[in-house]
């Protein structure tokens, strides 16, 4: 069972951050032309899932991982607090709607997982509906692999306390960041060691895909590790542009 507290939020000691920088913007490149086969196969569709305390980067991993591909082929939902409609079905139903369909890229900035995670901290969720939850989010997530050709990522942003404070002064005090701003989010922060006690048990319970767990203190060597995860999975499907028929 992974345990945050023995996992660090930085990258190695003896990596070199221009020489990680340059081989993020290969990637980068690679991730291009992989989307492009993605799009124009249309036989396989992805799905990205980014999870993580307040300020651990989730914005920034979409805009500079992601930001380069072609629009046509890529969706981004960021979800909120549910709506009384949501409220009204099951708590997956919002979900499925954003699924990607084949040949696109689908990006979770937060997901269904917050449904066994704030929800728990606040205990609005008991732990007996939490494990129905986990259950029904590894049939979901078995369903879109196995039915609908969905490479899954997952990855949780791992962030110290303390660079969080950081990020939240720079939002009081950054003009372009001010927008981010949310008092609420101190608040949060103070049941740190709540949400990681839950995050903890939602590796443990749902990894019939399993999690990334990136250090996510040093942006540069975030977008690194969320890259190269992507591509290499990507790679190893082996797309292939469709050809005229003779």
């Amino acid at each position: 069972m992974a345990r945050l507290k023995d996992i660090s939020t930085k990258a190695p000691k003896d990596l070199d951050k221009k020489e990680t920088k340059e081989q993020t913007l290969r990637l980068l490149n690679e991730l291009n032309e992989l989307q492009n086969r993605l799009y124009a196969e249309a036989k396989h569709c992805v799905l990205i899932i980014f999870q993580g305390m307040d300020a651990s980067g989730k914005d920034g991993a979409v805009k500079n991982v992601l930001g380069q591909v072609n629009p046509m082929g890529i969706n981004v939902t960021s979800f909120k607090t549910p709506t009384q409609e949501e409220l009204k079905h099951d708590f997956l139903w919002r979900v499925h709607q954003h699924t990607p369909e084949k040949g696109m890229i689908a990006v979770f900035n937060r997901s269904h997982y917050e449904d066994v995670l704030i929800t728990r901290v606040h205990r609005w969720c008991d732990d007996n509906t939490a494990k129905k939850r986990f259950r029904a989010i590894n049939d979901f997530e078995r369903l879109l692999v196995e039915h609908n050709s969905t490479s899954i990522f997952k990855f949780y942003l791992h962030i110290s306390p303390e660079e969080q404070q950081e990020r939240f002064k720079e939002r009081m005090e950054d003009p372009a960041k001010t927008y981010k701003y949310n008092v609420n989010d101190f608040k949060e922060a103070s049941y740190w060691d709540e949400y990681r006690k839950m995050y903890e048990d939602v590796f443990e319970n749902c990894e019939e895909v399993p999690w990334t767990i990136v250090p996510a203190d040093q942006n540069w060597y975030k977008e690194y590790i969320v890259a190269k995860t992507i591509v290499k999975a990507l790679k190893e499907l082996d797309m292939k542009y469709p050809q005229l028929e003779k």
